[in-house]
């Protein structure tokens, strides 16, 4: 019998790493739960070649936004676990949504975590007609002209909702906020004075920065940022005790096995720190973390539990 066990037990370990061996056969379809042009587009569109050349096969970005990010994911955990399906995971998606939406397509339990790729400070920036140039002054206007300024944001209950719900709580300010289905549409009617100000990721927003389209004024994080180093932070502004990082994740659906996660892990954490993808990133606003699928597991279960008195507190709730 013992003997019987020793067989079945270096049977499934060899096809284990059979299966890592061939893996990938075909193409790999990244999803990313939001519309092209926002911060989640880009840094999937930065790391997908990279990982298909060194994995030989192509990685697809494949866009599905809506529902903050629910819709995305939703597909991704009800994808076959077989290592050809992965997503991009975001802080309000897999952090915050747990506490906004009563009920919530997924659940953590339906993922496995492959890499922490990415932590992202946010960048506050206002339309260029807005009379101000710092925070300070940010914070006078909006005193003055109580609901009559507005932000945008990725949609109701994202992580950039939750910034600027933070801010207004924190500066005792009323500004309106008007939700979009993605960064990039949120940036885009920034652009066109539609709105007075987003929180935005840098690579939503760097190249409009750095052409005078918009203005920045500081950076959400607890220190100033690598990509905007010139930036002050928002406490630094005078906010004090003022702080919002967002992360990015890659996810595989749960039941992935370990082996193709663990080959997956490994070379996107090479891929992060290359001298060339490293600049990019961080060119970009994106801050490399890396480590194991267990360090993103942690950091996906210490931001729910961050998140929730927040969202009570600001009485976000989408049925």
């Amino acid at each position: 019998m013992k003997t019987s066990k020793v067989v079945i037990a270096g049977a499934l370990m060899a096809a284990g790493v059979a299966c890592a061996q061939s893996y990938p056969s075909k193409s790999i379809r990244f999803i990313v739960p939001w519309p092209p042009g926002g911060g989640a587009d880009v840094l999937s569109r930065i790391i997908s070649p990279k990982l298909g050349d060194v994995l030989g096969q192509q990685v697809v970005v494949d866009n599905r936004g809506g529902a903050a990010g629910n819709i995305g994911a939703e597909m991704a955990a009800k994808s076959p676990p077989d290592g050809y399906t992965i997503v991009f995971a975001y802080a309000g998606t897999h952090a915050i949504n747990p506490s906004i939406y009563s009920k919530l397509p997924f659940k953590e339990s339906d993922f496995a975590p492959i890499i922490w790729t990415a932590e992202v400070p946010q960048v506050l920036v206002v339309h260029p007609s807005l009379p101000v140039k710092n925070v300070k002054e940010l914070i006078a206007l909006a005193k003055a002209k109580p609901d009559q300024l507005s932000y945008g944001s990725s949609g109701s209950g994202a992580m950039n909702h939750l910034t600027g719900a933070l801010f207004t709580m924190m500066t005792k300010t009323k500004i309106t906020h008007v939700p979009y289905k993605g960064g990039g549409p949120a940036a885009i009617a920034l652009l066109s004075g539609e709105i007075s100000m987003i929180f935005g990721e840098p690579a939503t927003v760097v190249q409009q920065i750095k052409a005078g389209k918009v203005r920045a004024l500081a950076v959400t994080s607890s220190k100033r940022a690598l990509a905007l180093p010139e930036l002050p932070t928002i406490a630094e502004s005078g906010v004090s005790g003022y702080e919002v990082t967002s992360w990015n994740a890659i996810l595989a659906p749960a039941g992935t096995p370990k082996d193709i996660i663990t080959k997956l892990n490994t070379e996107i954490n090479k891929i992060i720190v290359m001298p060339d993808m490293k600049q990019r990133l961080i060119d970009n606003g994106f801050e490399p973390v890396g480590g194991t699928p267990e360090k993103a597991a942690d950091k996906i279960h210490s931001e729910i539990a961050k998140w929730a008195p927040v969202v009570k507190a600001a009485g976000i709730k989408v049925d």
